[in-house]
């Protein structure tokens, strides 16, 4: 009898272990899912302030049709991808062009002045600031998951279920960043010229 209850008991240790790993996977899995959400949510925000941005350059900068041309060209990229990894790759052209965009805006004065152009680029930032937030926080869950998922014994539950590791959303950061343009109207003047 005693051997029965020993037995009952490795059983039920094993159906314990099971349905806990099974619902920390699906935990996971759903975190990741609200993470992914949360990254697509900014990268969408992202996407609508970028035609603004072009049409506000285009006024001052029509002679910069090959720049603005590949901003929406990245955009355009960038709306399409549909893996992670894709995402990264497309987002991090389009990071590329709207920081080459803002280069361009550096050789125009006035359009730097702009509070359009100074709304845009501070929405830009924050966006930006946002992706990288929740991009740490989908990688962090995506790590825990695929580890859950890869270990062993939970590997046995993992592929029992039908669940696969996912990929992360890789951004370089050097690459990511947009470049912190300066509207600081204190700037030295060249020698030669008087100051205010």
């Amino acid at each position: 009898m005693t051997v029965l209850w020993i037995v009952a008991g490795v059983v039920a240790l094993a159906l314990v272990y099971l349905a806990w790993t099974y619902n920390r996977l699906v935990s996971l899995s759903r975190r990741a899912d609200g993470a992914w959400s949360d990254i697509d949510v900014q990268l969408k925000r992202r996407w609508d302030l970028v035609p603004a941005l072009v049409e506000t350059v285009k006024g001052y900068a029509r002679h910069e049709t090959g720049t603005l041309e590949s901003v929406v060209k990245a955009r355009t990229d960038a709306t399409r991808a549909a893996t992670v990894p894709e995402r990264g790759e497309t987002e991090r052209d389009l990071a590329g062009a709207v920081g080459r965009l803002f280069a361009v805006a550096e050789a125009y004065p006035d359009l730097k002045a702009g509070r359009n152009f100074q709304e845009l680029h501070r929405a830009l930032v924050d966006i930006e600031n946002n992706v990288q937030y929740a991009r740490r926080y989908y990688n962090a869950v995506v790590r825990d998951l695929n580890t859950l998922i890869e270990s062993f014994p939970s590997s046995l539950v993992a592929s029992a279920a039908g669940f696969t590791p996912r990929g992360f959303f890789q951004i370089e950061e050097g690459e990511r960043a947009t470049p912190r343009v300066s509207f600081d109207a204190s700037a030295k003047p060249e020698s030669g010229e008087a100051r205010p």
